[in-house]
């Protein structure tokens, strides 16, 4: 039938359709499979446009903190050999400080030592004068006894010609000078009286003999002796003044270092105690003046009490207390007179890892509060890594030694950047 024809010839244009439409809807497909892949595609160069703006960015950015840390760079290196420069000259300006204060030195041994000959020499002379005092007063006591004996014998023999003189006058009623001639014209004019003359005569010579020999320059010995006496005291009083004025001098010199001695000494005892509680976060230390009252000639003893154990001296403590106590007492020397320089050789070696931390925490309190410039040697990596600067000997060839140095705080700015 019409109906059937029609439904016949719409079926048969549908099927036409649909076989038509099969390629469009490929063609479809691809074009919106080429479409996302475009859009797919758009998106990935945008955001790789996107990746390389901002990489374009940041590498700006990273060219001018280049620029800047070049700067800063430049800067420190400047800096760097200002410092350089002036540790150059240091040295030379130590080492000049370091002769001055070694001529002083000298200087004051070569007082000491001129004040110690003139001593001895003023002792030597004094103990001189002492034995001349002596050999004089002897010599003039055997002077004054050898006076008084001629003395005595001349008034003797005074008395003796005396009471001759007066038994010639009362016995011979003349004078003993006309009976001295009378009896010599009798001697020659009767020679049988000579005999009993010569015997008298005898008898006079033996009595002259008797008297003994006669130091006729003995007063004029004695006032010579009196007057070198009395130069000899005059020397003795001088040579006893000098000796009290050195004497007195060096009385003050060692009042002087007492009192310095006992001054400084307090002063390091005080910083030796603070840095004994610091470093062993507690206990007690002090230092004593022992064997002797005088502090010129006591010895010096440190004592000590870590927490948890008794108070003791330092050789009953353990090797890593030991060092820690020597370390707080060299560094209260260092408070009370800093010095430009400190060398530290394995300081750090009998400590364990605690310790060694202890340690570079006073060693950082003794930079911030002094001027002096350590230098630690050490093997401890915890050491190492507190310090400012590291130098090294490395090996790189076999005989050939090599130094390297590190700053460590550049490095640690370097890195933060």
């Amino acid at each position: 039938s019409a109906e059937d024809t029609a439904v016949g010839d719409l079926a048969a244009k549908l099927a036409a359709a649909r076989a038509a439409a099969g390629p469009a809807r490929e063609a479809a497909a691809e074009a919106r499979s080429a479409m996302e892949i475009e859009a797919r595609e758009r998106e990935g160069r945008a955001r790789r446009l996107e990746n390389l703006t901002r990489d374009r960015d940041d590498w700006t950015r990273r060219a001018q903190g280049a620029a800047k840390r070049l700067d800063h760079l430049e800067e420190a290196r400047a800096k760097a050999k200002g410092l350089l420069d002036k540790a150059h000259e240091a040295p030379a300006t130590h080492q000049d400080r370091f002769e001055k204060l070694l001529d002083e030195l000298a200087a004051a041994e070569a007082r000491r030592a001129k004040s110690s000959d003139a001593l001895a020499q003023a002792e030597g002379a004094r103990a001189e004068a002492d034995r001349a005092v002596r050999a004089s007063d002897a010599a003039a006591s055997q002077a004054r006894e050898l006076r008084a004996s001629l003395s005595a014998r001349l008034e003797a023999a005074a008395e003796r010609l005396a009471e001759i003189t007066t038994q010639i006058r009362e016995t011979a009623r003349v004078e003993p000078e006309d009976l001295a001639r009378s009896l010599a014209d009798a001697a020659i004019a009767i020679p049988g009286d000579a005999g009993g003359m010569e015997a008298h005569l005898y008898n006079l010579e033996r009595q002259r003999d008797a008297i003994g020999p006669v130091n006729l320059r003995a007063e004029e010995e004695a006032v010579e002796h009196a007057a070198r006496l009395e130069t000899m005291q005059a020397e003795r009083l001088d040579l006893t003044g000098a000796i009290g004025k050195l004497r007195q001098g060096i009385d003050e010199l060692n009042g002087e270092g007492r009192e310095r001695l006992v001054a400084a000494f307090e002063v390091i005892n005080e910083h030796f105690k603070t840095l004994f509680e610091s470093l062993f976060e507690g206990g007690v230390a002090e230092l004593r003046l022992v064997e002797s009252d005088d502090p010129l000639e006591a010895g010096l003893e440190i004592f000590a009490c870590p927490p948890g154990k008794r108070m003791a001296t330092m050789s009953l403590m353990s090797g890593g207390e030991q060092a820690l106590t020597a370390a707080a007492l060299i560094f209260a020397v260092f408070l009370a007179n800093p010095a430009p320089i400190c060398v530290l050789d394995e300081v750090d070696a009998p400590l364990d890892d605690a310790n060694v931390d202890r340690f570079c925490n006073l060693l950082d309190e003794m930079r911030r509060r002094t001027q002096t410039r350590f230098i630690a040697i050490t093997h401890n990596p915890v050491t190492m890594a507190r310090m400012d600067r590291l130098f090294g000997v490395t090996m790189a060839e076999r005989g050939v030694s090599q130094l390297v140095s590190v700053d460590l705080r550049q490095a640690e700015a370097m890195a933060a950047q």
